[in-house]
């Protein structure tokens, strides 16, 4: 039964995710909102909903392992993982962008997330800086990304706009989405939980590895599709995104509603980990190009991290 709420909780919660975004970008588009507020506020905070859902009750409900660990073993698996299998597949080439601001501001994160946890609490005021810290991540990528607007952009919108014509359609979506998410995290976090206790595994160990990978496999799935079908508009940059809208939108806001602990584990091992993908992936970004063995080195990094993990416990 366990397993049972622990896989129906994620494809509930994933499931719960893309209708609110669907829901959601429906309304705005039918409301002439700037696609660009749709993108860098609406499908952002849409697709880290599952991550924040997860962290957030599990925080309210006295799991603060899993609150940090989904995060934290997101962050790992979205660079090691999911960039690493795409890359695998398809070479990708890195916008200058993503090397000289995306990353820089993804590391920089990093590091400050972990001076933050240094002293084994991730408490209000930190999360409130988070949360300043991401709205001005958001009005700055609006505007620079303004200037990059062009004509066949607004046609592609218009296109779009087409297919979102029914309101009600949108806020049954976005009414689904919420009811999804509400009740996947809730039966994901009995399950993981349960399994943990029954097993004599650590949450910390359910949620860095099961947890953390379950949450990404949506980007997973896209990133390795598209890298199938050889569309070059694979995006670094959105993984990164991803990464930084976990440690500010999630964290942040989490960590406000209620202080979250941190363990040992997280302060001497993983957030290492998590800093040295981040990094890692500098020198495999010089080219402007990842390729195929640098995507093998990734993967092989994340399944250096489970085997550590593991041999762990």
């Amino acid at each position: 039964m366990d397993y049972i709420l622990l896989i129906g909780g994620l494809a509930i919660l994933i499931a719960g995710g893309d209708l609110l975004v669907r829901g959601a970008v429906g309304i705005a588009l039918k409301f002439n909102l700037s696609p660009l507020v749709i993108g860098m506020t609406i499908v952002s905070f849409g697709t880290s909903a599952p991550e924040l859902l997860v962290s957030l009750k599990a925080a309210l409900e006295g799991h603060p392992e899993i609150a940090i660990g989904n995060v934290v073993g997101s962050n790992i698996a979205n660079i090691a993982l999911v960039l690493g299998l795409t890359t695998m597949i398809l070479p990708i080439p890195v916008q200058k962008n993503t090397l000289k601001i995306d990353w820089p501001i993804m590391m920089g994160l990093s590091v400050l997330f972990y001076l933050f946890i240094l002293n084994g609490v991730l408490n209000t005021w930190e999360g409130a800086i988070f949360v300043l810290l991401l709205l001005i991540f958001i009005i700055y990528q609006l505007k620079s990304s303004k200037s990059n607007e062009t004509d066949d952009d607004d046609e592609a919108i218009e296109a779009v706009k087409s297919n979102y014509s029914n309101v009600y359609l949108h806020l049954l979506f976005i009414l689904l989405g919420v009811v999804g998410l509400a009740f996947g995290a809730d039966w994901l976090l009995e399950g993981a939980v349960n399994i943990a206790k029954n097993f004599g595994v650590t949450e910390h160990v359910i949620s860095v590895t099961i947890i953390a990978f379950g949450t990404s496999v949506p980007e997973l799935a896209t990133s390795i599709i598209a890298a199938f079908k050889k569309q070059m508009d694979i995006s670094v940059g959105n993984l990164i995104g991803s990464n930084i809208f976990n440690l500010l939108a999630v964290l942040g806001i989490t960590s406000m509603i209620r202080e979250i602990p941190i363990s040992n584990q997280v302060i001497t091992n993983d957030v290492f980990w998590m800093l040295g993908t981040s990094f890692l992936l500098l020198p495999f970004m010089l080219n402007y190009n990842i390729s195929r063995w640098k995507g093998a080195v990734l993967t092989l990094s994340y399944l250096a991290y489970v085997f550590f993990l593991l041999r762990g416990i």
